[in-house]
């Protein structure tokens, strides 16, 4: 049975919309070689002739989420490697602190092994003593198999504003995750936030 943050995290679904027949890179690059549009649609997903990063064929994952960065407009970034034990733990129970009205946005650098990763989307529940203040959907994209050119994704989301005043001050909990078009879940963890007067020290 699923939980209540399940049933929240749930992607939104484009009334008509199906997933296309999927195809291997292999295919990809062979369709209508002659075709220009199609050529640099096949760019754009990354589909090049650059020899393919080697991967653990053990490892059946399309996406590997590296790693996550909180960013703020002249501060440094706060980088969590998610290859480093505990690394999700340390996202539990560590809260980000964020300065009251303050820009900042998430950053993710990930990797796409096996065969073309189609409509990976970033889903996240903030709650407040239990409330939930706000969600969430934000679609990635598409892409190749990471190459030897291009050894890792980044993707920056949207900026965001930290709310200000007393009664937004305190901590936040949050549920986020990363999913295809299949729903196919790549990684899914809650982390927190504490909205401050000033940033912490």
């Amino acid at each position: 049975m699923a939980s209540q943050g399940d049933d929240e995290l749930q992607a939104s679904k484009t009334e008509g919309f199906k997933v296309g027949e999927k195809k291997t890179v292999a295919e990809y690059a062979k369709l209508d070689q002659n075709d220009e549009s199609l050529n640099r649609w096949k760019a754009s997903l990354g589909i090049s002739s650059s020899p393919t990063l080697h991967v653990d064929p053990s490892d059946q994952r399309r996406c590997v989420i590296k790693s996550l960065a909180l960013e703020v407009a002249e501060r440094p970034d706060i980088t969590i490697d998610l290859s480093a034990r505990g690394a999700l733990e340390t996202l539990k129970s560590k809260p980000f602190g964020i300065k009251e009205g303050a820009q900042f946005r998430m950053k993710a650098n990930f990797v796409v092994q096996h065969d073309v990763l189609s409509g990976l989307k970033y889903l996240q529940v903030v709650k407040r003593k239990g409330i939930r203040v706000s969600k969430a959907e934000e679609m990635i994209g598409s892409f190749a198999p990471n190459t030897e050119e291009k050894p890792v994704y980044e993707k920056k989301f949207e900026s965001d504003e930290a709310p200000s005043g007393m009664l937004a001050r305190g901590h936040y909990e949050a549920v986020s995750k990363f999913q295809d078009d299949d729903g196919h879940e790549y990684l899914k963890f809650e982390w927190s936030f504490d909205i401050g007067k000033d940033w912490k020290v």
